[in-house]
């Protein structure tokens, strides 16, 4: 269901990004702040699993060591052609595979690093998930996990009042816990941030990214219902802000 309804391509990932990219606060965008944190040797093999389109890399293009080896995988066929076009022209060579992160192909100890970037709250498994991470990854590796806080975007709540509020499974709560079940040594980087939202489509075409893509008619009561409390707050208020602090924890 998450595959064909949610991530079968990257539409639905590029709203949520517009908004970002447009309203965001923190001066330091996240991609570029996320590959600054990463520590590993010279010729590392490097794993990223979800890679979605391929954002990640093609934001910090300039700054991938060329003695890495990059695999990028994810479970949405989609996505990863997506990557593909998107880092065709990348001054650094990636190999892509279609991959479960509930059972990862690839040998025991394969790699000096592995990402998760905004994903183990989509997987089903977490605990299985967490425990194939560390079969992979070699001895003194660094495995990195990066989630959003357990408030993301509470405000929504105002302008959905019909719709329970998200949980996310994976978050910078409850992350330190389940990553000490597999892991030795936990430590958390956080990102704060705050978007000032000052349109409203923007902001409905992220509740509606939100939603599965064939609920049509759900869509249109986000537009109907929603809509016009968007609105109303930017008139009254100037702007909508939104909380939207994320983190990475960082793994050993």
């Amino acid at each position: 269901m998450l595959l064909t309804q949610q991530y079968h391509d990257a539409s639905r990932l590029t709203a949520r990004a517009t908004l970002h990219a447009r309203f965001s606060t923190n001066p330091t965008r996240w991609f570029p702040w996320l590959f600054e944190r990463f520590q590993s040797p010279a010729g590392s093999a490097v794993l990223e699993l979800g890679c979605g389109p391929g954002w990640l890399w093609l934001s910090n293009r300039e700054r991938i060591p060329a003695d890495w080896q990059i695999t990028l995988t994810d479970f949405s066929e989609g996505m990863l052609a997506e990557a593909k076009q998107n880092l065709a022209y990348a001054p650094h060579a990636f190999t892509f595979a279609v991959a479960d992160v509930q059972a990862i192909p690839y040998l025991d100890a394969s790699f000096d690093m592995v990402i998760a970037n905004h994903m183990l709250y989509h997987v089903p498994d977490i605990p299985a998930a967490l425990a194939e991470m560390r079969r992979v990854l070699k001895a003194g590796g660094r495995f990195y996990a990066s989630t959003l806080a357990g408030d993301y975007m509470h405000e929504l709540e105002q302008f959905l009042p019909r719709r329970r509020p998200a949980h996310l499974s994976f978050n910078l709560d409850n992350g330190a816990e389940l990553l000490a079940l597999q892991f030795g040594h936990v430590a958390l980087h956080r990102y704060d941030n705050t978007l000032v939202v000052t349109e409203a489509e923007p902001l409905i075409a992220y509740m509606v990214s939100m939603t599965p893509q064939s609920a049509i008619g759900l869509h249109e009561r986000i537009y109907r219902d929603a809509g016009p409390l968007v609105q109303r707050a930017l008139d009254e208020h100037g702007d909508v802000r939104l909380t939207a602090n994320a983190g990475l924890f960082e793994v050993w």
